[in-house]
């Protein structure tokens, strides 16, 4: 029988001078992205590495109190917040999914990309108050502006993984609206289980009954870098139907893959299903989801056997998607107008 494994590839290459060195990591990546969709970088550059240390820092934001807590809670949890898009989505009870966190845009490090009173998802991210968290929002911007340069880099190497010029992806990108996430899933409450049925909320694994606190899914966008805090419960869905654990090893990221970039591709780089089992304690993550501008126009690659599909703007593929799927986003669709169907079917490098 067959043992399934995630591949923990070296990334160091992709920054070398070395051409050898830079083509076995592209290849590495793209039989990764092609196979199970799903991998764990390590060898990162100085400038992207997170130790304990610093991950604990950026953590303290689940260490305010509630009443600073509570200004930055989106509008859906508390109607008298203006945020819609970015800011903090509380516990809920009655989910598979049991967590709380913050979602801060490219605002972080630009306020320029901001805009308000427009499109929510160029709204400006509401920030805890700099004398609650003394230099919290600097060390979360280097950190954002770490996670798109090696991002940048990623999307370059599968560019070239897939035989296409390396800059095909740069443009999209641009004024894109990366999305730096903070999660905690705290212990799971009895209140917290009611309406959920067994089927879906409990799962066998290494021949132990594990409740979810993640359920299960594939991302929505492009390419998701996500730093663990060295407790265990992450899991990837094999192309079988096996579950395989992701290690939290410090010094590495996981990497997975979004349906967009899935359908841009033709089906070549996989989006995989994920999800986070409970052990019996905390377990807190910080993801990175390197997106586009929400008016980059997504249409077919100049790639062989890639099906044509009618070119759409990511920004409403996204609201669509979210507001449908995910918990808290759920049933806010009608608070962003789209943009509708793009007048000329350009490609991104056009743009």
């Amino acid at each position: 029988m067959r043992t399934h494994t995630i591949a923990n590839i070296s990334v160091a290459g992709l920054f070398s001078p070395d051409l050898a060195r830079q083509r076995e990591v592209d290849e590495a990546i793209a039989a990764a992205a092609q196979d199970i969709g799903f991998l764990v970088i390590n060898d990162l550059p100085a400038w992207a590495r997170l130790d304990a240390t610093q991950r604990r820092a950026l953590l303290q934001l689940f260490a305010l109190p509630p009443e600073q807590i509570r200004p930055l809670w989106l509008r859906k949890f508390d109607e008298g917040q203006p945020n819609i898009y970015r800011g903090w989505f509380p516990l809920q009870n009655g989910f598979p999914t049991y967590k709380e966190g913050m979602d801060i845009g490219p605002d972080l490090v630009d306020p320029a990309l901001a805009v308000h009173g427009g499109d929510p998802l160029r709204e400006p991210s509401p920030l805890p108050p700099e004398h609650a968290l003394p230099q919290w929002r600097a060390a979360a911007a280097q950190y954002y502006v770490a996670m798109s340069r090696l991002s940048a880099a990623l999307m370059r190497s599968m560019a070239r993984g897939l035989g296409l010029p390396e800059t095909t992806f740069d443009a999209a990108f641009e004024q894109g609206i990366s999305t730096l996430r903070f999660i905690r899933y705290p212990l799971r409450t009895p209140q917290s289980l009611v309406a959920i049925t067994d089927e879906a909320m409990w799962t066998e694994h290494q021949g132990q009954r594990r409740y979810l606190t993640g359920r299960a899914h594939a991302d929505t966008g492009f390419l998701t870098l996500l730093a663990q805090d060295g407790v265990d419960g992450l899991q990837a869905q094999h192309r079988d139907g096996t579950w395989l654990d992701i290690s939290p090893a410090e010094g590495t990221l996981a990497v997975n893959f979004g349906k967009v970039l899935q359908r841009w591709t033709g089906g070549r780089v996989k989006a995989t299903q994920h999800r986070v089992l409970g052990n019996g304690v905390e377990r807190c993550s910080i993801p990175f989801f390197y997106e586009p501008r929400p008016d980059a126009v997504i249409a077919p690659l100049p790639l062989a056997e890639v099906p044509p599909f009618d070119p759409f703007y990511y920004g409403d593929h996204l609201w669509e998607t979210i507001t449908v799927h995910n918990v808290e986003f759920r049933g806010i669709g009608h608070l962003r107008q789209p943009l509708g169907k793009p007048v000329a079917a350009l490609h991104p490098m056009a743009e």
